[in-house]
């Protein structure tokens, strides 16, 4: 039996063990191209990461969203690798994945949009496009950090004076001061909320014009305002947005075909997402700091 201690015989069967090795994992790997499965392990990488950067575990449906997410990529990820687009390219998965998204962007193109189209996004998405209330008022400012719990009081008292001189009053006379302009003129809700708070915007929009009115609080302390003028929130007309309208809807259009060319890519995997108990998603605790 000296011809089953010959190197050559031993070099020959190990040969043959890694053709076999080597066709059978190919037949798996052939068998399961179209086949993506999401484990029970992945999803817990997934919780654990979001945990980690948000301090808490993801409820179900940010997890659904993780797994989602995880899905997208890995089929763009396959469809990219199907259409070669690695090559010579050192950042893999996402990457490619992102390059997926970009050929879609180019194959779907919408077509140019017809004014009757324009017009009927525009009614359609009113709050998209509609332009904010706007207001010119004057206001006199009483400081909390200087009067304390006295501000509302005092406010209350001013109030009656004010009322008596109307439209003639100088708030910067009897204001706190205040790094912000006593007399505000054509300014945007939005920006008024910027300046003043988003409470102290919503209160303008209910007051009458023409008249004192307070107190009124704001992220500074408590005012009393004398509105001079308030614009209705407004829709502009088709001619005046025509190009941003045009922009928004074909941005709408094209995310629409990119989602439907993603379905049919993912239609033809089959997904298996092998999703771990709940116990295992509670045990996910934030890290100690």
């Amino acid at each position: 039996m000296r011809w089953l201690k010959e190197p050559l015989l031993h070099f020959l069967l190990i040969g043959a063990g890694l053709f076999v090795l080597f066709y059978q994992v190919s037949d798996e790997a052939a068998e399961r191209a179209d086949r993506i499965v999401v484990t029970a392990d992945d999803i817990d990488r997934m919780a654990a990461l979001w945990a980690r950067r948000w301090q808490r575990p993801p409820t179900s449906a940010e997890l659904d969203g993780l797994i989602a997410s995880r899905i997208r990529e890995e089929v763009l990820y396959r469809e990219a690798r199907a259409l070669g687009l690695e090559q010579d390219d050192t950042i893999v998965r996402r990457r490619m994945a992102q390059k997926m998204e970009f050929l879609f962007q180019d194959i779907a193109q919408p077509a140019e949009p017809t004014e009757a189209a324009l017009e009927t996004f525009l009614q359609q998405n009113v709050a998209r496009f509609q332009e904010s209330a706007r207001f010119s008022f004057m206001h006199v400012y009483l400081s909390s950090d200087r009067r304390g719990g006295q501000a509302a009081e005092d406010a209350r008292l001013l109030l009656d004076d004010l009322r008596i001189q109307g439209a003639e009053a100088d708030p910067a006379a009897v204001s706190d001061p205040l790094m912000l302009n006593h007399r505000v003129v054509d300014r945007s809700e939005r920006e008024i909320a910027r300046m003043l708070g988003r409470e102290f915007a919503d209160a303008l929009s209910a007051l009458p014009v023409k008249q004192w009115h307070g107190p009124i609080e704001s992220a500074y302390g408590v005012h009393l305002v004398f509105i001079h003028e308030r614009v209705a929130p407004r829709l502009p007309a088709l001619a005046e947005i025509r190009d941003r309208v045009r922009t928004e809807l074909l941005s709408v259009k094209r995310r629409e075909a990119n989602e439907v060319m993603y379905k049919e890519l993912k239609s033809r995997y089959e997904i298996v997402v092998d999703k771990p108990g709940n116990e295992s998603l509670a045990n996910l605790t934030a890290p100690s700091r």
